[in-house]
């Protein structure tokens, strides 16, 4: 066996393929068309048809933090001081913002950049922004603050009616 593959050549095989591929042969795009189709129809008949498995079925964690037994009030009472605490996120969010532009702003004007005409250019493109969002479409209807006092149920009794 070890004598057959030393006499094999890569290059020799290159060079004895392209000897035989520019014979003048009439037959030589029929043959080359033959073999293409047999090697197609031998990989599309040899190799299996790839099956998938369902993927598995996940496995639900619910949540568990809270008591089962609440009550709609109490539900209620945990979401408004939720609604609360995030308020004040937010008030000392809009506060550090507006700490931040202020140091931001002495910093330009200690470097000596004109600090108003690049305010007023801001308060141009929020305007436009602003211009643009409102063409979009309606707004967002708000609840009134005759809808905010009502409780979930009288607010969903109204909404029905």
């Amino acid at each position: 066996m070890k004598g057959f593959f030393h006499n094999i050549s890569p290059k020799r095989a290159v060079k004895d393929f392209a000897g035989e591929w520019n014979a003048p042969n009439p037959y030589r795009w029929h043959i080359l068309g033959l073999a293409g189709a047999i090697t197609f129809a031998m990989l599309f008949f040899l190799i299996p048809k790839s099956e998938r498995a369902p993927p598995a079925k996940p496995d639900i964690t619910w949540i568990t933090t809270f008591a089962e037994s609440r009550t709609a009030g109490e539900i209620i009472a945990t979401n408004c001081a939720n609604h609360a605490l995030r308020v004040e996120l937010e008030k000392r969010l809009a506060a550090r913002a507006e700490l931040r532009k202020e140091l931001y702003k002495q910093l330009g004007r200690a470097t000596f950049i004109d600090v108003d005409a690049m305010e007023a250019k801001a308060e141009a493109d929020r305007a436009r922004e602003a211009a643009a969002e409102a063409a979009k479409g309606p707004p967002v209807v708000e609840p009134t603050p005759e809808e905010l006092a009502l409780s979930v149920q009288e607010y969903c009794a109204r909404a029905t009616s």
